[in-house]
């Protein structure tokens, strides 16, 4: 029997290119997102049997429940959370943002990705299933700009750890993947559509793409039920540390 696979933010990036490799390896995949023509385009391309468009904003807890209480049976089902949907805004330093940037940030990387994973762990547990969780090299590394994102994602990261020690002997596994540089519509939003500057980001990087994320977490949701990834950090070999800074007055 073919499992079944949720994924956040699924437009776009490393959502959508995990629905794609997903339901190549024979998944049926329930792919969330605002944006209904992109989902429609994902179903159009990977038939109606094997992906569920469920449309509504990931900050919206009420949509988010209604959707996922109308799944259909044969998508009802869930094996997989991949909490994929997040975003940055913004590079400026911390006296400078915009406030509601952080705010949607906080909104959407943690309240939003804690808000689905307590709704679904009563079903996870019950299939002794897996939840994989994005977070990011931010989570770890600093870096100019990096303040309020960094920060959401650090919680990530703590949070799956938390979360494999409530839902120990249950059967249900946790992993952070964290990646560094990957080219996609994430540089765009943060940048609030700058083309300039995305082009500026990933040029010559050789960065890393969203089905390299794909193919990660396909990896992680294969390995045989007594093995748990608890995290996973991974960076294109053009990226490294930033050394430390020394202000000098």
């Amino acid at each position: 029997m073919s499992k079944t696979a949720l994924i956040t933010g699924a437009t776009a990036g490393f959502g959508a290119a995990t629905a794609r490799l997903f339901v190549r390896h024979g998944w049926k995949v329930v792919a969330t997102g605002r944006r209904r023509d992109r989902l429609d385009e994902l179903v159009r391309e990977l038939g109606e049997e094997n992906l569920f468009p469920a449309v509504f904003d990931i900050r919206d807890e009420n949509a988010m429940k209604e959707a996922l209480s109308s799944l259909p049976s044969e998508f009802s089902e869930i094996d997989l959370l991949i909490n994929n949907a997040g975003l940055a805004l913004g590079t400026k330093p911390a006296p400078d943002i915009q406030l509601d940037d952080w705010r949607i940030m906080i909104d959407t990387n943690v309240t939003a990705l804690a808000v689905i994973t307590q709704h679904l762990l009563p079903k996870l547990i019950e299939r002794q299933g897996m939840i994989i969780n994005l977070s990011s090299v931010a989570a770890h590394w600093p870096y100019p700009g990096g303040n309020c994102y960094g920060g959401t994602k650090a919680f990530v990261r703590q949070f799956s750890y938390g979360l494999r020690c409530d839902l120990h002997g249950t059967g249900v596994r946790v992993t952070s993947i964290e990646p560094g540089l990957c080219e996609s519509e994430f540089t765009l939003v943060r940048t609030k559509g700058d083309q300039k500057a995305y082009d500026e980001t990933y040029k010559g990087a050789k960065a890393l793409q969203p089905e390299d994320i794909a193919e990660t977490l396909f990896w992680v949701a294969s390995q045989p039920a007594h093995i748990n990834m608890n995290s996973i950090e991974l960076m294109p070999v053009s990226q490294t540390w930033n050394p430390f800074r020394i202000y000098r007055g």
